[in-house]
């Protein structure tokens, strides 16, 4: 994972690992021949897709099986660091003061994208933040060649498959030329690091010019994570997240992304703004969100929130990107970030991954990050011990379960 540069291949695994399992990809996969023989079959169905001839040809002839691209997957790190770690290294101030600073160069474009999808210029620019830098670091890899690798590769041959044919009908619309496409080791383009199949289908022309180009065209990038965003179902006008203080004896269980209350019931459980002030007593729906549990940062996550997950299924990333976006659009900083904290080691979060396992939860698999399975089955663990169910897992709980 490139902190310094871009999310997009961690981004991308978590896409991948939830879109299908890995295992039934590989009892289907079929590519036993040699590259050659594969790539020569995909440019018949590539032809048999419309694509022609002269994008297969200006495409494809020279790509070849990369072996760095299939290490690179094989060995990808997820987000295993706390959310305080993880926050503090990617919602900076330099991201804050670029953020805003872009947003002023582009009033007017973030206005019409707004008025036209739905979407803020800070939500939009949070994510052009974190995926890029703002086009700094979109990545250095052959497009053409990862998405070929990881296509014939059979730990994830469909769905790649599918991306290099969508990558391929990007030449033949005229949106970008073979050698422009470079970025990701897993095949994202663009400053807001975009599938093949995203760009395809979501690009837009916003400047006017013929053309999507994610890649060099400010007003294209806003117009076009803004038509992805409403295509994921945001919800003009409303919020997405915003931080609060909870009372000591808020009923921890029903801190959960699963469990949706109007603010109006968060405020009589004492959950109130960051500043102190009151909750507005409406029936608003939210959550309460506790990255680090019930010491730690809180947040009310509304509807919105749930597209910053469709985007990347992290929720350390997730609630990143949306904290950055309140940031820019004028928020305090976060209050609870600098508590210490006591987190597991990724070795310890594997016992107590075993540890559950072994008494029947369904974690996934056993890999040391706090997903949501895993969040869900310390919850269930937390009520029977009686201890605060506010799914954050502790060195105590790990050594109620013997760990």
């Amino acid at each position: 994972m490139r902190y310094q540069r871009s999310l997009a291949g961690v981004a991308l695994g978590l896409l991948c690992a939830a879109a299908l399992p890995v295992g039934s990809l590989e009892a289907s996969c079929t590519n036993r021949g040699s590259f050659s023989s594969w790539m020569k079959e995909f440019r018949q169905e590539a032809a048999q897709n419309g694509v022609s001839q002269r994008t297969i040809s200006r495409a494809l002839d020279g790509v070849s099986l990369d072996e760095r691209i299939i290490k690179r997957d094989r060995r990808q790190g997820f987000f295993s660091q706390s959310f305080n770690d993880f926050s503090k290294k990617l919602a900076t101030n330099h991201r804050l003061q670029a953020g805003r600073k872009k947003i002023a160069a582009n009033r007017k474009t973030f206005e019409r994208a707004e008025a036209t999808y739905g979407v803020p210029a800070e939500v939009i620019t949070a994510f052009w933040a974190l995926e890029s830098d703002f086009g700094v670091g979109m990545g250095d890899y052959p497009v053409l060649q990862a998405l070929a690798t990881l296509a014939y590769d059979c730990r994830r041959h469909e769905l790649f498959r599918a991306e290099l044919l969508s990558a391929l009908k990007i030449i033949d619309r005229g949106d970008l030329d073979p050698g422009e496409m470079i970025g990701s080791w897993a095949g994202e383009l663009g400053q807001t690091q975009f599938l093949p199949t995203h760009y395809l289908n979501h690009a837009v022309d916003f400047d006017g010019d013929g053309h999507a180009n994610l890649f060099k065209s400010d007003a294209d990038i806003i117009g076009s994570t803004a038509a992805y965003m409403k295509h994921l179902g945001w919800r003009p006008n409303e919020p997405w997240l915003q931080e609060v203080v909870v009372a000591r004896d808020l009923p921890w269980q029903e801190a959960d992304l699963a469990i949706k209350h109007p603010r109006s019931k968060w405020a009589g459980w004492g959950v109130k703004l960051a500043n102190g002030k009151a909750l507005p007593n409406d029936n608003l729906p939210a959550s309460l969100l506790l990255p680090m549990g019930r010491t730690g940062p809180a947040f009310l996550a509304y509807n919105n929130f749930d597209i910053y997950l469709e985007w990347n299924q992290s929720l350390n990333y997730a609630t990143t990107a949306a904290y950055l976006a309140t940031r820019i659009g004028g928020a305090d900083p976060m209050k609870g970030q600098d508590r210490n904290i006591p987190s597991l080691s990724g070795q310890e979060m594997k016992a107590l991954q075993s540890s559950l396992t072994d008494r029947g939860y369904d974690v996934g698999k056993i890999d040391g990050i706090l997903g949501a399975k895993t969040r869900a089955a310390v919850k269930e663990m937390q009520l029977k011990f009686n201890l605060p169910a506010d799914s954050y897992p502790t060195i105590d709980l790990l050594r109620q379960l013997g760990g």
